[in-house]
């Protein structure tokens, strides 16, 4: 199937891997032309363009709204890091001040700037990548299920928003995706429990109905179809790919 992508512009944040990676590659292969923003500014894959780029940092996210004024894109991946776990009694303000200064902020502001040139294009994709967490809270996970669940909330209004304008806004909930961060969130399961993190990861796919953790590719895929032509009725949605885990209509 043709996406009808080529010649498409799509920036994607945080790009270097993982979840970004995976789909700045597949954007890519649909023949889009991919900045592939991140921290080192390196891309995944040969034959996109590196942007250096630190949400936590605003001369950096200020510079991408200042660049974004003068290079239009076509397709935005909203996709930022997750804070530190943590559970949601006694979460001091400051911290959560700073996951949404780190996470929530900077998306917007860089959103708002893409939609410009959307809108007087009558054409664009947004597509936020979100988590499981936004449905179905995940232990010890206070900061991003409370972060993340405000920017659905932003995303599903803005989405109604520019609808008229030919512009679509979606997110993808990833479950457990094998990624570095996954491998991060075991290993600290593990030292907490004194399980191993073969124990961990076991029991983790057990309440997974496939009986596996998910690919990259596999989310990047769906992340991808959400910026195709054909998907131009999708919007508003959030779409899980997470094996079944999620039991919640």
């Amino acid at each position: 199937m043709d996406l009808g992508l080529q010649g498409k512009t799509a920036l994607v944040l945080g790009a270097s891997r993982g979840l970004g990676a995976a789909s700045a590659t597949l954007l890519a292969a649909e023949g889009a032309h991919v900045i592939a923003a991140s921290r080192s500014g390196t891309a995944p894959a040969d034959g996109m363009q590196g942007l250096a780029l630190d949400l936590a940092d605003a001369d950096s996210v200020a510079a991408l709204i200042q660049r974004l004024a003068e290079n239009p894109v076509d397709i935005l991946i909203n996709n930022c890091g997750g804070p530190a776990s943590g559970p949601a009694k006694d979460q001091p303000s400051a911290a959560w001040q700073a996951a949404f200064a780190t996470m929530a902020n900077p998306i917007f502001a860089i959103t708002d700037a893409a939609l410009s040139g959307m809108i007087a294009k009558g054409w664009g994709r947004i597509v936020t990548i979100g988590s499981s967490g936004i449905v179905q809270p995940i232990p010890n996970l206070a900061l991003s299920n409370g972060v993340r669940g405000a920017i659905a909330g932003w995303s599903k209004t803005l989405a109604q928003e520019v609808a008229p304008h030919g512009v679509t806004v979606n997110m993808v909930l990833p479950g457990r995706i094998a990624t570095d961060r996954l491998a991060q969130l075991d290993g600290n399961k593990a030292d907490k429990s004194g399980a191993s993190l073969d124990a961990v990861q076991e029991a983790s796919r057990k309440t997974i109905p496939v009986g596996r953790y998910g690919t990259p590719e596999e989310f990047g895929a769906v992340v991808t179809f959400l910026c195709a032509e054909q998907s131009a009725y999708v919007t508003g949605s959030m779409v899980r790919v997470d094996g079944g885990m999620i039991r919640g209509l």
